[in-house]
């Protein structure tokens, strides 16, 4: 039996599973264009649970396009601290006034060309949207089709995805988006990562390749990672008569646009030359190929320094975007 023949067979089982197991999560209760772009874009690279909250925010603020549009860039970037690969939010915000002019995009590649829409997320959203035969081929459904098809292809080389795009462009039914969920779904729940899979529970036990044969750890097969950089950095807290000094990273790279407090390499700057030092704290934040191992020295500085921009703890909560790289220093605002 061919991949797509095996594909079409597990369709059937797959929707009756999606039906009586699906999560209710926010935004499932409707194909609204808006409301399905902006929860994939959030789902990149970012867990459900930490996104319900956030998107429900998000859709309170921001409840059109036009809002979303008509918004400055520092308010939507406010709404997503925390959330991560800030690049999704200025993207979001680019693409909402394109969108505010023309309407929301109803062809694969139209939703393509928006700001930050890859490959995946156009399918993701015409599928669940439209109904249209899109493939949306992401980690969770990559994992699971290698299972099915107990296929031994690296999934981190293109030409895999592209051959099960093309596989599934063969095997999607009329109900394209909740095929498209309930391929999510299935790998989110059951065909689960970094564990070993739910099979009992799975509604392909009877057709999954790599369960038949018992080999259902061989898979998925992946190149193996590159070790990420290491960054030692010195994180400056400086307060002065409850103000704090915040600066703004460059217009391109990482973090790009948002605040931070100041930041240098490891022994670039000594914290006396700010002032004297109350506390110190050792943290670190992982980014996708970086990482950051920092120490942080809360400083009563002897002036205002003019190189800073100065603001209370509620004018940072309120309007400065700080990424949750920081966040292991966010306490010292409060008591310093």
């Amino acid at each position: 039996m061919s991949n797509i023949e095996l594909l079409k067979n597990a369709v059937p089982p797959l929707l009756g599973w999606y039906r009586n197991h699906k999560r209710d999560l926010p935004w499932r209760e409707n194909r609204d264009p808006y409301r399905v772009w902006i929860s994939e874009i959030m789902l990149q690279q970012t867990r459900v649970e930490a996104v319900k909250q956030y998107y429900l925010r998000f859709l309170k603020q921001f409840p059109t396009v036009r809002a979303l549009a008509d918004a400055d860039i520092s308010e939507v970037l406010k709404a997503w601290e925390g959330l991560g690969y800030y690049s999704r939010a200025r993207n979001l915000h680019a693409a909402a006034r394109i969108v505010a002019e023309q309407g929301f995009p109803e062809t694969p590649e139209g939703v393509r060309a928006l700001p930050g829409v890859g490959d995946y997320t156009a399918g993701a959203i015409c599928s669940i949207a439209y109904d249209l035969p899109c493939p949306a081929v992401d980690g969770n459904v990559l994992r699971v089709l290698t299972r099915l098809f107990a296929d031994e292809s690296n999934i981190d080389d293109g030409r895999t995805k592209a051959a099960f795009a093309a596989a599934l462009k063969e095997a999607y039914p009329p109900q394209a988006g909740d095929f498209c969920q309930a391929l999510m779904e299935l790998g989110a729940i059951v065909c689960v990562p970094n564990a070993a899979p739910l099979c009992e529970k799975c509604p392909w036990e009877k057709l999954c390749r790599a369960h038949l044969a018992g080999e259902t750890e061989k898979y998925p097969v992946r190149a193996e990672k590159r070790a990420r950089k290491v960054e030692e950095l010195a994180v400056f807290v400086l307060e002065k008569e409850g103000r704090f000094a915040l600066e703004q990273r460059g217009k391109s790279g990482l973090l790009a646009g948002l605040w931070q407090f100041p930041l240098a390499e490891a022994g670039a700057l000594r914290p006396e030359a700010f002032g004297d030092t109350v506390a110190t704290k050792r943290a670190k934040h992982i980014f996708t190929h970086i990482e950051w191992r920092m120490t942080g020295y809360l400083i009563r500085a002897r002036e205002f320094f003019p190189a800073y921009v100065w603001a209370d703890a509620e004018e940072i909560a309120a309007s400065f975007a700080l990424p949750s790289a920081f966040k292991a220093f966010f306490s010292w605002l409060g008591n310093s």
